[in-house]
């Protein structure tokens, strides 16, 4: 199997492993993933990433023009500026997680580290989480705020919108998406409870091992 269709394969796999687990529902989110010749495999606008056809998924050259397949997520420029900020960048995944997007909502989350220190994996697996403006779907601006960003953070979240996380890898990406929203979700379910947050020296070294 050649690395094109083993990739297809693959996106098609997470993608239908976060639509039936509620982690994005209808036709909303979406995957890219860059191959070893600068390419990029993306999924396609429109499509629901439950019922995924691996010939189906957009083939774009490494300046994001498609080659073959369908048209590509709207998300497209949003997903380019991970991979031009973020060397080491290997996939990109973009959901609608209904945790995340509460969190987003709420005036008291912190726009610079969104997600409250509960565990040390999503410190581990995401740093710190930016919250960056509300923009109308597929607006290109998204994508000039995670470069305003020069590759500082490997995940934000889009207020009223979504999570995005980058990974060097499909694997690594999903993970740590999905880390985010069961953190988000923690924190929404611990909120005026007082709970105990991992001390600070701990933070400190989780942040330096990242």
């Amino acid at each position: 199997m050649t690395e094109h269709a083993r990739t297809r394969e693959q996106i098609c796999l997470f993608a239908k492993s976060m639509f039936d687990r509620g982690l994005t529902c209808g036709s909303s989110g979406n995957i890219s993933v860059r191959l070893e010749d600068g390419s990029v495999l993306v999924t396609p606008t429109g499509v629901s990433m439950g019922f995924l056809e691996p010939a189906r998924i957009s083939h774009l050259d490494p300046q994001m023009r498609l080659l073959s397949g369908d048209a590509p997520t709207k998300e497209t420029p949003l997903h380019a500026a991970f991979y031009e900020t973020r060397a080491g960048t290997g996939a990109v995944v973009h959901l609608h997680s209904t945790h995340s997007v509460a969190l987003s909502m709420l005036p008291e989350t912190d726009p610079d580290d969104v997600l409250p220190p509960l565990t040390p994996y999503s410190i581990m697996k995401l740093g710190k989480v930016k919250l960056l403006p509300v923009f109308l779907p597929g607006d290109p601006a998204m994508g000039d705020a995670v470069r305003g960003l020069a590759g500082q953070r490997s995940a934000v979240l889009l207020a009223n919108h979504g999570p995005v996380v980058a990974g060097k890898d499909l694997g690594a990406a999903v993970y740590a998406m999905e880390e985010l929203e069961e953190t988000a979700k923690l924190a929404l379910l611990t909120r005026g409870l007082s709970p105990r947050m991992l001390p600070p020296e701990m933070i400190r070294e989780l942040r330096d091992k990242g």
